[in-house]
This record gives C-alpha cells, structure tokens and sequence, in this order.
C-alpha cells in the first residue's frame, strides 16, 4: 500500500509540476506579446 500512495504522490506532484510550467510558459507568451505590442488578431487582416 506504502508503495501505490509513494507513486500516487510522485504522479500527482508532476503533473503539478507540468501544469504550473505550461503557467508560466504561457504567461511569459502573454507578457511578451503585449509589450511587444503584437496582436494576432488584429495584424492579420
């Protein structure tokens, strides 16, 4: 029993891991667009 809560846990606190990256990595996308000032909506038309 020991062994499953140990992975359980292991698994949980990637995918935490993962989540929280795809966070930031979207933030940091964000961020940059708009102080770059490059909208995708509204450049393309």
């Amino acid at each position: 029993m020991e062994n499953v809560l140990a992975s359980l846990k292991l698994m949980v606190m990637g995918m935490a891991t993962i989540f929280l990256v795809i966070t930031i990595i979207y933030g940091a996308v964000n961020l940059l667009h708009r102080f770059t000032g490059e909208k995708p909506d509204k450049k393309q038309v």
